[in-house]
Parts: structure tokens; sequence; C-alpha cells
């Protein structure tokens, strides 16, 4: 089989430059885990893929192969190496910058959305025909989505084998499979061991297994990150019943395609992860779980890129080496946080908070009660879906009748799919949907884009605390000037926001206010 495996990878982008093969060698020799997940490491001569910083001896370059997914080193009949794990390598960045038809497949089908609707679903959600999808992204990362979406399936059965005790069969059913023995030959291929086998290895060494019924897994993130930063952050945020934070840990209710769950996440006590623990309705629910929490966190993000294009600006410098690891946190609901978003327009963080926590326990469901544990204390709410809120009266909602009136009005368009923001919408079409709607303005649609759709590159210039922030660091505040200013920190204006608001982050926290809002 050894002839027949290719490189396909096209350019890697990482810091702003492309990578051809020969500078991807280089990153190999120098184990720089920079570019984990960036691209991948494949051997000719063991039929082993790496990740760029395993610690194995460099192989020679004539027998090295590179691959932008792991599922088009898989493709090509390479196998995991069991030593650095190439599985648990952080994500692509490449996918969180991405607008266009690849981008947007990537994020679908890693939330799941060929275990979900196929490869039919997904093509017809993208407006496109199945071959023409598999197609492009054979092209650009060198699998097509049934590839794409069977790699992201071993990984949700690695971690549901090793990690729970449920019959291996319910394992494979639950993580995608079509039978058990499509499930044992994967697993084996693509990782090198049964099921069996990785469950016995499992218990064989200490682990993290926790609370029955939980499932406790590592997010692997780049170096550096203040989690502590960002956990504060949705701890600020923290809606009653829905959210909590203690300081160290976040804790909230996810809504999932199977059913609620909960998840608590907290930062890794011996390396560069954060620790997850998830508890769910339906197991099939984990890569969709998995990948929202990393939405949410940030964690495929590229510091070292960021830092690179602002470090050195002679406005922002200092602020960024005061917030090294600074990330932009994004949201595990979008329609969740576009609802909270005009809740919060022009009004202070502890309102909004109080706002969407009377929301939640006037219109949401009750967590179901298996859910409901000591862990996970203070967690009994689903925050209310836009289906459910589609039916409300604006003027008995408990706000004025102009801001009832754009909330009812932005769930009807969310229920109704006439805004679409799921993983794979077109963000630009997103936030010119969200602005014809009533009540949103452009701040309101560019949060949304910012933090529910994880656009990295969206500066709010009509925010009150980046006007501040830019005015205290000596530059014009008024939004047409901040704008034209902030073109120079493109791709990462997402994140300037962010610094801007780290800036004035001292005393009681700013909340953003919407000065274009129509409501």
């Amino acid at each position: 089989m050894a002839e027949n495996r290719r490189s396909c990878s096209p350019p890697s982008v990482i810091m702003g430059n492309v990578l051809d093969d020969d500078q991807r060698y280089r990153a190999v020799h120098s184990r720089d885990p920079r570019f984990d997940g960036v691209f991948y490491t494949a051997v000719r001569t063991t039929g082993i893929y790496c990740r760029p910083s395993c610690p194995a001896r460099t192989p020679q370059r004539e027998n090295t192969r590179f691959y932008p997914t792991a599922a088009a080193a898989q493709e090509a009949g390479f196998r995991a190496c069991k030593r650095c794990r190439p599985d648990l390598a952080p994500g692509s960045p490449e996918w969180n910058g991405r607008a266009d038809l690849v981008g947007r497949a990537m994020r679908l089908i890693q939330d799941g959305a060929v275990d979900r609707t196929g490869v039919d679903g997904l093509a017809h959600g993208l407006g496109y025909s199945p071959r023409q999808l598999r197609r492009l992204l054979t092209t650009e990362v060198g699998a097509g989505p049934v590839a794409l979406a069977r790699s992201e399936r071993a990984q949700t059965a690695r971690i549901l084998t090793e990690t729970t005790d449920m019959p291996l069969t319910d394992v494979a059913f639950a993580a995608g499979f079509g039978s058990a023995r499509q499930f044992n030959e994967t697993m084996q291929a693509i990782h090198g061991h049964s099921p069996t086998q990785l469950r016995e290895r499992s218990r064989a060494r200490p682990g993290e297994h926790g609370v029955p019924g939980t499932i406790t897994l590592r997010l692997p993130y780049r170096e550096p990150v203040d989690l502590d930063a960002m956990l504060g952050f949705l701890g600020d945020r923290a809606v009653a019943g829905v959210e909590a934070h203690d300081g160290h840990t976040y804790r909230r209710v996810l809504r999932l395609p199977g059913g609620p769950g909960t998840v608590e996440l907290s930062p890794g006590p011996d390396g560069p992860y954060v620790l997850c623990r998830l508890r769910l309705t339906d197991p099939a629910d984990l890569t969709a779980a998995v990948q929202r929490c990393r939405r949410m966190l940030d964690l495929d993000a590229d510091p070292a890129a960021v830092a690179e294009a602002l470090g050195d600006d002679p406005l922002l410098g200092g602020v960024v080496h005061r917030h090294r690891g600074i990330r932009s946190p994004g949201h595990v609901d979008p329609a969740e946080l576009a609802i909270r978003a005009v809740l919060g327009q022009q009004v202070s963080v502890k309102a909004a908070r109080t706002l969407a926590g009377r929301l939640a326990e006037r219109f949401g469901d009750p967590l179901p009660e298996g859910l409901q544990d000591a862990p996970m204390a203070g967690l009994n709410r689903v925050f209310p879906s836009p289906e459910t809120l589609a039916e409300a009266d604006p003027a008995d909602l408990g706000l004025t009748l102009s801001r009832g009136r754009a909330l009812v009005g932005l769930a009807q368009a969310m229920a109704t799919q006439d805004v679409d923001l799921g993983p794979g919408a077109d963000r630009e079409s997103a936030e010119n949907d969200l602005v014809r709607l009533y009540g949103v303005g452009p701040w309101t649609a560019g949060y949304i884009r910012m933090r529910g759709l994880g656009d990295p590159d969206v500066f709010l210039s009509g925010d009150l605390g980046v006007r501040s922030g830019l005015q205290a660091l000596g530059a014009p505040g008024p939004p047409r000037e901040a704008a034209a200013l902030a073109t120079r920190w493109s791709p990462w204006r997402s994140y300037t926001t962010h610094l801007l608001w780290a800036r004035l982050s001292d005393g009681e926290p700013t909340e953003p206010t919407d000065t274009g809002s129509r409501g």
C-alpha cells in the first residue's frame, strides 16, 4: 500500500505565512508544538503519521509526507502514532478564519453534521451537490466528507471507549458507526488497536474517569493562553441556572441535538489542556459537545500569529504583552448568544445577566434530574430555544416594548431559518440578515458574528468599551475613525476588541454598548 500513499496537502498557513514542505520538515525537525494540528507528518517506511512535535526520531526527508488533516493521512493508509497521539492535537486555526465553502463545511463536519444528515444533507445545507462538495474538500484538505467524518467518528469512539464503561457495541453506534465490524476495523486501522485493547490499556493506567456517567477528556491548545481571564470573562456573564463559575471552574448546560447535557471546564493540572467533564443525554452528541466547547474557549487559535501581528504595533504592543495568550471567547450556542446580545444592548454586564436569568427561569426547560448532580450544583435550566421565544408576547417579557419586539423578532427569524447562525453559516450573509431585523443594530450583529460565529476579524468600532480603550491609548475613539484605524489589525480584529476590553478590565466589567441599535 505504501506506493499508493501520496502527499496531498495545500499550503498550510500559520503566523501569516504560507508553508512549503521544506518549511514543514524544519518544523518537524525542531519539534515545534505550534504546528500541531496545522499539518500532520507521515513516514512512508513505517506507515505511521504523527504531529510535528512528536518526540520520536525525526525521519529522513525523503521518507516524509505531509497532510493537512488526520483524515487525509488515514485515507492514504497511515495509522496514528501511539507515542504522540496526533488525534489529540489542537485543531487547525485555519478553520477559524476561513469563511469560504471549505471552511464552513469543515466546521459542520466537526460538529457531527454528516452523522446527523449524511453527505447529501451536508451538501444541500451548503447549497452544493455532494459531488461538488466532495471534489472541493478532497482538493483542499486531502479527504472527502465521508473520510473526514470517519476520522471524527473514530476519535469520538476512542474517547467513549477509554473514559466510559459503555458496552463496546453501544460505543460503536453512539459514535456513528453502522456496525460493530465497521467499528472494529476502523479503530484497528486508525489507532493500531482494537476497541477491546484500547479499553484494557486505559484501565491499566491511572485515568480521569471521575463520576459514573461522566465523560472526561482533555482539550489541547497552543500555548500561551490566559485561561483564568477567559473563564472569568464567561463567569462574569454567567446566567443563573444555566451557567456557574467559582473562580476556577466554569460549568454550564448545553443544548445538543440529542438532548441537553452539562459540561465542566477547568485548567489542566499538568499540561497545555483544558480538563473537560461532560454528562450527555445522548452519547452520540459527544463530537458536537467537544467542538462547541473548543469554539467557546477559542482553543484552536494560533496565539503566535496574533502576537506577531499585534505585538509590534505602536498602539497595541504594550497591551498585547500585558495580556499574553488572550483569546476571543465564542459560545456553545449561537442562538442563545444572539438572544443575550439583544438583552445586553446598552446595559451593564450585571443587568444583562439578570435579564437573561429571568428569561431562562420563565421560558427555559428544566434540566432532567439525571443531569442535576453534586458536581453540577446550581445548573437546573436549559436556556430557552428560539422556537419557544418566537411564541412569546413582546409586551410580556419584562422588557421595554421595543426591546421585546426585537427579541421576539430575532427568535422568529432564527426559528424559521431566515437567519442561519449554525456552524456552517455564511458569516457575511448572517450579519446582513441580522441588521435587517428590527432592533438589531451594527454592534449587535457584529457581536453575534464575533462570538456566536467565531469570526476572528470583527472590530466593534461603535462599542463604548472599545472607544474608551482607544482613547486611553491616545487614539481616536469615534466609530468611523476607529474602524479606519483597525484595518491595520486585520485579520485579528476580534482579538483587538478583546485587548481593548482587557485594557479597561481592572474595575467592574464594562458591557459593550450597541450605539447603532434601532430598538
